[in-house]
Parts: C-alpha cells; structure tokens; sequence
C-alpha cells in the first residue's frame, strides 16, 4: 500500500528479564479496510503487512522478532536444549543410492553440514567423490541443492538450486566426468522437473516476475520450454502454453528408450490432471492421452507401446493399468492391478517386474508383481513404519530402499529383487537407545463416528496419570499422508517424559481419495473434528491434560491448528501454527495460492464464501479471549504460504489475547516454506519452540 499515509508503531521497550504475564506488545497500527464478499462486510485493518517490502512492514517484523528473541532469551533452558539437538544431528545421514550408468549416486551430511552433499562412485565398492557440495553455494548454507537430473547416456547432469529457500530455482548442467559446470544457466523455473532428451531437456517455467514482487506475485502462465546444451536460455524451445488456462502447470517425463515424451496437465493441487504424449521417435503432434480431467493419471512407463498408467478412476485406493496411446478410451484399458482395500502409493518396475507400495493403515507395504499383474511375493520389512526408494529401470535386479519409523532411524537397504532378499546396506549411528520407547497405533472416533488413526510415542513405562507434556501433531489435507518417520528434533521431547501422538486425519490419503475428499472444501470442518478429538482422546485416556498439551501444524497443518485454537482455546495450553494458510479469504491473490482453490474453494465462490469464512483462523480470532501460549511461525523467503497469512494473524491474536499466555511470532530470515533449510537453522528453529512449549508449560527438561 504505498499511497497509504505513513504508518507509526508505538513501541515499548521489552527486556529479557521481564515475565511472559508482563509482556507488553507492539501496538500494530490499523488502518480501516473493509471488504464487501457476497453482502456480507469483512474488515482487514492489517492490509498493509501484505507489502512485505515495505519500511514500514519491514519494521514491524523487526520490533516483533526482539520482542520474540528477547523473550525465549530468558528461558534458562533454551541453550541446553540447542546443545542436545546440537548432539543428535551429529551423526553421518544418507540417502539410498542410485545407479546412474556405472556409477552409484547418493546423498551424505557428515552431520552438522549445513546442506547435504552428492557423493559419487564407480561401482559399490568404488572410492567416493565429491559431485555436488550444496555448501560451496552459499557461506551460510541458505542456497539449497533443489532437484538432480541425470541425461540418458549419463555424460551430463543438470541441477537446480534454491536459494533462500523460496520456490524459484535456477538450473545448472555439470559434466559427470569432469565434475565442471557447463555455461548453461536457466533461470525463473518453478514447480518443474528436468526430463532429459538427446543433447537437452524439457523444464518448465514463468515469464520473469516485476521488481520487488518475485516473492508475492501471482504464478501464472506456465510455459514448457526446451533447453539445448550450449545454447542461452533465450534460444530454448517453447513447447507448450495454454493462454486460455493460464492456471494450467506443465510437467514433462521421457520415457527411459527415449521413444515418448509424456506431460502431466495440472489444474492446480487437485488430485485430478490430464495427460499429453509426443512420440519422439516419429516427431509426432502432442496429443491428448486424457483430457477430460475427471481423475489422477499418471504414467509409470511404456511396456509393449503401451502405457502402464496408475489411475484413481473409478478406484479411489488407485489401481494400474495398460493404456494403447493409438486406442486410449477407457473400453481400451486393461486392468494390470486392480484397486484393493489398501492404498497405492508408489510402483517401481525393476527386473521386469512391478515392486508396488501399498498404505495399510498408514503403514508401508510392499509388494512384488509379474509385469502381467501376477503377485509373486511380499518384501519382508523390519517392522510397523515407512519405506521410500526402490528406483532403478526396468533391467535393474538389484535396488536400494530405506525404512524408518518414529523410533527407527532411517536405515538403507539393499534389496535383490529376483531372490526377494534385503540386506542391510548403511545403518544410522545417532546416539539414541530405541529400546528404551514404544510405538502404539490406536483408533479414536471422531465427532461423527468415523474411526482415526493415531500414533503414540513414548518412553516404556509412562504413568497414565494425566500429567504428561504431550505433542499432537497433524495435517490433514492436499491427499498428503502422515506416515511413520524418525526425526532428531523430537528426541529431547521423547526423552524429557514427553508424549509424542501424530493424527491421521481425513483430507490426507491414508485411506485413498475418499479420505481426501472427505477432508477438504465443505468438509473441511471435518479436519478439524478429527484433531480436536484426538485431543480429546489423549486427555481422556490420561496421556495428558489439557494445561500439558501442545499441538503443531506447519503449512495446512497451521491452517489446522489456527482453526482448532479458536474453536476450542481452553483444550490446549501451546500452540505452533508454522507458515500457516490463515486468511482464507485472500490465500488465492498470492504466488501459487490459486493453486489451493480445488482443495479449499475461494471467496469469490458465494457458497464457499460461507464456509472459509465460518473457519478462516484469521477471521474468527475470538476478541478478548484467553488464547493458549502461540508461537507464530514463518519466513521472509516463504513464497509458497506468503509470511503475510502470519503477519495479519498474529496481529491479530496479539490485539485479542487477554489472558497471561503470551502470543508471539518467530520470524526467519534466508528461509522459506521449509525445504532445504540449513542444518544450523533447524536446530535454531526446534530449539526455540521446545523451550517455548517446556517454560510455558511450568516443565523444565533434565539437561
């Protein structure tokens, strides 16, 4: 707003040594603006924290970060509990590795690197080389290593970077023999891969952003270009755009003999998508294989000059089957694997076989198939959690996976795929007796009947007494699964007496697109149903009590947890909404926000006015209310949920909240959404919201 009149904070002066119950806030200023949605008048005096360039938003963050720094300053514990996280990340982290050609690729942190590095080698047994040191991009590690691509003769490598953690990526091309980067620097590509082809790639991107908007601007008007190596950017090939559908986001796949080009059509973050091909061999037209955008489709590869497609159609737990490019109506299809009562989540196909993953209660499952469909045997896993990997081409007999769960640290696998047999490959060293915790998964009923999973982690021995500090974690949304994962930073929870439950609510895929749908635009209060009773749940059953319990979300996740905050403020006493989707009403105006629409419907939508509205956490901030203790928390490079949605919601929370409980809000610099966030910045992060959660809960930790 830069034609505003100019903006005075009144500032009181915060010192570290002063009591939460005394904190005396920043009086954001208010500037009267209304909105009129349907008939209905909706007032939106912080607008102006949307500008997040200008001096006067950038002095707002500034006050608001000292009061926040200076208070978690006071905690007498918080360094000690940096110190631990400290500890813990120092172990040797890896990725399973990949056959590229003769070569092994594999990711590897020696532990407290800032960014991970990809290491190299000719053969297992070969001796490791440095390929790709994300840490030579930057002095502070906030350049993050964003997608690696390998050409099909395996002579060149492209990569993309990101820097600051934002969305934007900017793409290099490095010679895998040499290790010396190429003149090729492809820049303003967003939510693309890089698919190989001859002497290029296909990569997908937008036309440059204005000045001082590249972090807010809307997102629109993807174009898939071509880029050939040894040419500038402004010689790429443009192969696709869609004027009439400039919501319309372009990915592009090569199958693995080069003979098709396959691209995926996506209409925002719908599970639905069409699907285009070009026969590369014969220079053909690009050509529909599905257009009518009435399910998820998605091509794992051609067998025989067909497609072997994984589809939702008519199957909401998804099922596979063999599509003829030259005959693609659906009477054409021939069912490889049916759908089953367990969810489809990935398919490999390796020793010309298929190695699916299935969902069974949130849990991985994995099985082997013939090419045909035939079940031939199941992958013996080492016990309830979440296995990833398995990639390779079809010729592949042998593979690389990795398992982990809540209590079992992600360990590297490799398995021959004809003799059904897993070795141990690389095992983690983090300094942590899993034997002294367990794992328990429960089924509660929601406000409605319906029965959610949930995972409980704790030290054996636990006494049910109802004074236990617990941590509710969940999502609920964009048919993404909560699934068992082993993370350092909810060590120091684990071992200070700390409940650990994570909720599989409605809205994620745990249970297919039923689950999905069941969660999101009109039901979406469902999501929320499911998580309060959750709460509900662990208090009941004596886990803990609502003055011991926190709860945490980041992204939809802070949507979740600002909407449950003001629904039932007295159920929990912390609360960490994380980059957060809290205006409801403006989410669309911003970068890829459109993008959510599907999911969650727009204001511009009379009936789904009504009910983003009745939820929006920003819009139903209850006044003079006394909130639970909420550390707010967001980043200046986040352009995916712009930090505005935090801004105007902790404003807001802080002109409200009238009890003792203090109302804060933490934010980043270098940092977006989260991916590819430093090592030292995570620690940072995770360090301040336990000490937040312990000293405001009355709990001081062992250490």
């Amino acid at each position: 707003m830069k034609n505003i009149i100019k903006l005075t904070l009144v500032i009181f002066l915060i010192t570290s040594h002063i009591p939460a119950q005394s904190l005396k806030y920043p009086l954001t200023k208010k500037i009267e603006h209304t909105d009129n949605y349907h008939g209905t008048i909706v007032s939106d005096p912080y607008r102006w924290l949307e500008d997040d360039q200008s001096a006067e938003t950038k002095k707002w963050v500034e006050i608001q970060n000292q009061l926040t720094f200076g208070y978690l300053e006071q905690i007498p514990f918080r360094e000690k509990i940096k110190n631990r996280l400290t500890e813990l990340f120092n172990y040797e982290k890896f990725s399973a590795p990949t056959k590229v050609g003769e070569y092994y690729v594999y990711s590897k942190n020696d532990g407290l690197q800032e960014q991970s590095v990809i290491y190299i080698q000719k053969g297992l047994e070969g001796e490791p080389e440095v390929f790709i040191d994300p840490n030579k991009f930057s002095s502070d590690g906030s350049v993050s290593l964003a997608g690696l691509s390998f050409s099909k003769d395996y002579r060149y490598a492209s990569y993309m970077i990101s820097k600051g953690g934002s969305d934007w990526r900017e793409i290099f091309v490095i010679d895998v023999a040499t290790k010396k980067l190429l003149q090729d620097h492809i820049k303003w590509s967003k939510f693309s891969g890089m698919a190989w082809y001859n002497d290029g790639f296909y990569y997908s991107r937008y036309n440059e952003p204005l000045p001082g908007d590249e972090l807010k601007q809307a997102n629109e008007n993807q174009k898939l270009f071509y880029h050939k190596l040894g040419t500038p950017q402004s010689e790429d090939i443009l192969i696709l755009e869609d004027r009439e559908n400039p919501k319309r986001l372009f990915g592009a796949f090569v199958t693995d003999d080069q003979r098709y080009l396959l691209i995926n059509v996506a209409q925002g973050s719908s599970s639905y998508n069409g699907l285009m091909y070009k026969d590369l061999e014969n220079n053909s037209e690009i050509k529909w294989l599905f257009n009518k955008f009435d399910a998820r489709y998605s091509v794992i590869d051609n067998i025989d000059n067909k497609f072997l497609v994984i589809t939702n159609y008519e199957a909401p737990n998804n099922k596979i089957i063999a599509v003829d490019p030259l005959k693609p109506g659906k009477e054409n299809w021939a069912t490889v694997i049916p759908e089953s009562k367990n969810v489809i989540q990935n398919i490999s196909v390796l020793d010309e076989k298929l190695l699916i993953t299935y969902l069974q209660d949130a849990n991985s499952k994995v099985r082997v198939y013939s090419i045909e469909g035939k079940y031939l045997y199941e992958v013996e896993l080492p016990t309830l959690g979440t296995v990833s990997g398995f990639a390779g081409k079809k010729e592949n007999t042998e593979t690389f996976y990795t398992f982990t769960s809540f209590i079992y640290p992600p360990t590297v696998f490799k398995y021959d795929v004809r003799n059904n047999k897993s070795e141990l490959f690389r095992k983690s060293n983090i300094k942590f007796d899993a034997a002294k915790y367990e794992t328990k998964q429960i089924f509660y009923e929601s406000k409605d009947g319906t029965k959610i999973p949930l995972f409980i982690v704790h030290k054996k021995g636990l006494n049910l007494d109802g004074n236990n500090p617990a941590l509710l974690y969940a999502y609920g949304g964009f048919n993404i699964s909560m699934l068992p994962g082993f993370s350092e930073t909810r060590i120091p929870l684990l071992e200070n007496n700390v409940v650990y439950a994570m909720a599989c609510l409605r809205g994620g895929s745990e249970y297919g697109e039923a689950w999905h749908k069941a969660g999101m635009l009109e039901n979406k209060q469902n999501v929320f149903d499911d998580f309060i009773a959750a709460a509900e749940w662990l208090i009941r059953n004596k886990y803990t009590s609502s003055n011991k319990l926190a709860i945490q979300g980041v992204s939809n996740g802070g949507l979740l947890v600002g909407a449950v905050v003001n629904q039932r403020p007295e159920l929990f006493k912390v609360a960490f909404p994380q980059v957060g989707v809290m205006d409801m009403l403006r989410f669309h105006k911003f970068t890829i926000g459109w993008a959510w629409v599907s999911e969650y419907g727009s204001s511009d939508n009379p009936e789904q006015f009504k009910f983003l509205y009745a939820y929006s956490p920003l819009h139903n901030i209850k006044k003079k209310e006394n909130y639970p203790a909420t550390l707010v928390t967001t980043a200046d490079h986040d352009d995916r949920v712009v930090p505005a949605h935090s801004f105007k919601y902790a404003a807001t929370l802080q002109e409200n909240n009238i009890g003792n409980n203090p109302t804060l809000i933490r934010i980043e610099t270098k940092v977006g959404h989260g991916a590819g966030t430093s090592t030292s910045k995570t620690i940072e992060l995770y360090a301040d919201l336990w000490s937040f959660m312990f000293f405001n809960m009355g709990f001081t930790p062992y250490y």
